[in-house]
């Protein structure tokens, strides 16, 4: 399309690339992340988490880089939030394949001001209404590629890309935040690991690899007289001498907290586990206590391990830090017996190999789920408690960071809702201090970036 036409439509922006089917045998054989309908957030962004790649036949116009833009034009659900949601292959996917739920789209123009731009225009809650009032179909809602195309794209002024540069910069730190707490917690894993299953100092020490004065794999060496010297056999195989074999009932409460009717507050910030996904809560919704769902009954304190009960394998599963939460009756709840317990509970309820085992007793049909006494009887070895209180002393500051993180990630959010619908409205400027203002009637609001 020549520069000076003038672009109103979609359509005049883009064409778009459908994906096609795979080949189940050929998926988790090494290549590229396929991204179809689980990768998209309902209402539109990635969503994280751990993709299957595929080894067959990928196409390069099937494929996907960081940066690609790609969506959905039918749901998963009949509710239709994932009608049009469209999504950006973050940096951190080196390569994706679209599958047959999702299309990419191809820019007539490689300026990728244009890209960035129309990014964010599909993001606002105008772009979303016009995608419910377009949806066709009732088992599986739909929205037809003619209407996606048509869907009429605001003039970018230069206050719309600005308003984009900070809706970017926005993503981009609530991006940098989510890598900074993955490897944080990346970290706090393999120290557990080393202490509590692979017994790397006891090892050491039990092989000779370790002279006084010198740090253990995991341990500084002022720590080393804490460790035994040994293994012995035990019901889990090797443990080290002096700990015990034992249940996460041993260091943790279940379920400790409902709200009756004389203690429920008159506002409840409720999570649930669709918006809790490995380790992080993405948001809490306030409600009115009248308005509430009736699952908003379980009373989280800091410190406490939530995880999902129903398809445990999904992930739902969070560390609490904040006062005042709310949970769904749909996770179990541990509360550490004694505070410096909290990070052990935490690390052992939800390391891999206890998630994949609570997937596989998970059983009911539709909803497989296990009961929350399930959960609470996980195995683990247990240390005596010096070693369990310089193991909180060690991963609470990698913790606490990674709380930090996902707190100040929601405030992000939040903002960034609360620009979207400014972009396309108009409501929206920016002063010479950089302050971004809207207006509505007669009355002013300042948005601060």
């Amino acid at each position: 399309m020549a520069p000076n036409v003038r672009r109103t439509v979609l359509g005049d922006y883009v064409t778009l690339v459908r994906g096609t089917t795979y080949k189940g045998s050929l998926v988790g054989e090494p290549g590229p992340a396929l991204l179809g309908l689980g990768s998209i957030e309902p209402g539109g962004g990635f969503r994280t988490g751990a993709y299957k790649t595929y080894g067959g036949d990928c196409p390069d116009a099937l494929m996907l880089f960081p940066g690609d833009i790609y969506a959905s034009l039918k749901g998963a659900t009949k509710d239709g939030k994932m009608i049009g949601s469209v999504a950006r292959v973050p940096s951190s996917v080196r390569s994706g394949r679209l599958t047959q739920d999702t299309v990419k789209l191809v820019f007539r123009t490689a300026d990728p001001e244009d890209a960035t731009y129309l990014y964010w225009v599909l993001r606002t809650p105008q772009y979303r209404e016009y995608c419910s009032g377009h949806a066709m179909g009732s088992a599986v809602v739909a929205l037809s590629r003619h209407d996606f195309l048509s869907y009429p794209v605001p003039t970018p002024t230069t206050e719309r890309r600005k308003a984009v540069a900070l809706l970017d910069g926005i993503e981009d730190k609530i991006e940098l935040n989510r890598r900074m707490s993955g490897t944080l917690e990346a970290m706090a894993r393999a120290l557990f690991k080393s202490w509590f299953v692979d017994f790397d100092p006891v090892r050491a020490k039990a092989e000779g690899r370790w002279r006084r004065g010198q740090s253990l794999p995991g341990l500084p060496a002022h720590l080393y007289d804490l460790f035994p010297a040994r293994l012995v056999v035990s019901e889990l195989g090797d443990i080290p001498e002096g700990w015990e074999v034992g249940t996460l009932a041993d260091l943790s409460t279940l379920n400790p907290e409902v709200w009756s009717k004389q203690t429920r507050p008159s506002q409840i910030k409720y999570v649930d586990l669709s918006s809790t996904k490995w380790s992080r809560i993405e948001s809490v919704v306030v409600h009115a206590a009248a308005d509430a769902p009736s699952r908003a009954q379980r009373v989280l304190r800091p410190g406490d391990t939530i995880i999902g009960t129903v398809r445990p394998g999904n992930g739902s599963y969070a560390l609490i830090s904040e006062e005042g939460l709310t949970g769904s009756t749909g996770f179990a709840v541990l509360r550490p017996s004694v505070p410096h317990h909290a990070q052990f509970v935490y690390l052992a309820a939800t390391a891999n190999e206890n998630v994949d085992a609570l997937a596989h007793l998970a059983d009911g049909g539709a909803y497989p789920a296990v009961r929350p006494e399930v959960v609470a009887a996980t195995p683990v070895v247990i240390a005596d408690s010096e070693v369990l209180g310089q193991f909180a002393r060690a991963s609470d500051p990698l913790l606490a960071k990674v709380a930090s993180n996902e707190i100040e990630s929601r405030t992000l959010t939040a903002l960034r809702d609360a620009l979207l619908p400014r972009l396309i409205s108009g409501e929206l400027r920016m002063n010479n201090a950089g302050l971004f203002l809207t207006r509505r009637s007669s009355n002013r609001t300042e948005v601060r970036a």
